[in-house]
């Protein structure tokens, strides 16, 4: 069985979860706050500290959500496999939606820009949180087991 895979892949989606909330309901409304005279140098240092943060976890949990869902855990295939759908989503939402955004206000503050920014990312927040139900309940499966 993959069970350190399957912890890997549930303790690094539980933690991107815990950190997409935490982004969607601090960070990202609060960027409207800073003011345009200082928004930008402030983006680019938020995209400059957040990338180092998240960007092993997301890589971490995409190449486990890819392995479990190739070689599942015995009855948890269909489970695993839409953890893997909804892994890729992210990554497709992150990079076609999310970072072309930050690219454009790391030059300047528009206000149209930034609401997409918070509505956009929605996306990734109700599908880390589903991912996490998933893991959740694929690891309490194999502990009931035990």
């Amino acid at each position: 069985m993959n069970q350190g895979i399957l912890l890997t892949c549930a303790f690094s989606t539980a933690a991107m979860t815990g950190l997409i909330w935490l982004i969607q309901i601090v960070q990202y409304p609060l960027m409207s706050e800073v003011g345009v005279e200082q928004f930008v140098r402030y983006e680019q240092q938020h995209c400059n500290r957040i990338t180092p943060v998240v960007m092993p976890l997301m890589t971490v949990e995409l190449l486990t959500a890819l392995w479990l869902a190739w070689k599942p855990v015995p009855g948890h295939s269909g489970v695993l496999w839409l953890a893997a759908v909804a892994v890729l989503a992210i990554w497709a939402s992150t990079f076609f939606i999310q970072v072309p955004v930050h690219n454009r206000l790391c030059v300047a503050f528009d206000a149209e820009l930034h609401r997409q920014l918070v509505q956009s990312n929605w996306i990734r927040t109700v599908l880390w949180s589903v991912r996490s139900v998933l893991m959740f309940r694929v690891v309490l499966g194999i502990c009931g087991k035990g």
